[in-house]
């Protein structure tokens, strides 16, 4: 007989019952970014509804939009040569009557090795296309989490990637966050961030071609249509389920869109 546990991660109190709206830091609005605000708005609005504070957005992004970016990604004509976290966030606000705010610069340190106070944050959010600013948000996360906090206490950290016709989701904790005791399920507090994990292959993905596309139909020999989108869905799906459950036995999952197969990540 298997007497052997599941094991899942209980959300932090904090996100369930919370005395102001969670800071979230979106960090790139390019392809997945600006679908994972559309989402990010909708859960917002439902958590409002069921009694929630709902979040509190800062997008992340020092690109202009250019002609490339139209159709597969969610900026119009008349939106060429705005900032894309400025396009985005004034667009969501107009909607959804919020105060989300747009930083027209890259999440990173300054000149000086300083973290701006911007990057205080409770969920963190990356869609960016290179490697390098996983790790340079890693490198923060970790130094921001040795701090004493008043609010806005960091905890959670959701990445995005993909190539062509493939991606993966990966939720990280930043530090432990406390867990109930259960009889029921096997507890894990610390889930690791993708830089810890799976830090040798993404140094690996990155010697691959990674220059901007001039054009949609360049973008599209680069990257599937639907495979920003349909990783979103998930991935805020994951996220939602932290918010409504309270627990999660998945940390995320591998998406191939071209067969059509999805590798769920437990819980380990």
């Amino acid at each position: 007989m298997n007497t052997e546990k599941l094991k899942v991660h209980f959300t932090d109190n904090y996100l369930i019952s919370p005395t102001n709206p969670i800071t979230v830091n979106l960090i790139g609005a390019g392809g997945t970014g600006s679908k994972v605000l559309t989402a990010l708005m909708e859960m917002n609005h439902s958590l409002i509804e069921l009694g929630h504070t709902g979040l509190r957005v800062r997008l992340w992004d020092d690109d202009i939009v250019t002609n490339a970016n139209l159709g597969r990604q969610r900026f119009a004509e008349s939106e060429t040569d705005l900032y894309k976290s400025v396009a985005l966030i004034n667009r969501a606000n107009r909607f959804s009557g919020t105060n989300w705010k747009a930083e027209t610069a890259k999440f990173e340190k300054d000149s000086l090795g300083r973290i701006p106070e911007e990057v205080q944050a409770t969920i963190y959010i990356t869609c960016v296309d290179n490697v390098q600013a996983r790790f340079g948000v890693a490198e923060i996360l970790k130094e921001i989490s040795n701090r004493r906090h008043h609010r806005d206490e960091p905890k959670y950290w959701l990445d995005f990637g993909n190539s062509q016709h493939t991606g993966q989701v990966l939720l990280s904790t930043i530090g432990n966050i406390p867990q109930p005791n259960s009889e029921k399920y096997e507890t894990v507090a610390s889930l690791p961030m993708i830089t810890e994990e799976f830090g040798e292959l993404l140094k690996q993905s990155e010697q691959e071609d990674d220059t901007p596309s001039c054009s949609l139909a360049e973008a599209l020999e680069k990257q599937d249509l639907f495979i920003n989108s349909s990783l979103t869905q998930m991935g805020c799906s994951l996220l939602w389920n932290l918010f409504r459950y309270g627990m999660t036995p998945y940390r995320g999952f591998f998406h191939n869109l071209k067969d059509f197969r999805t590798h769920p990540i437990k819980v380990a």
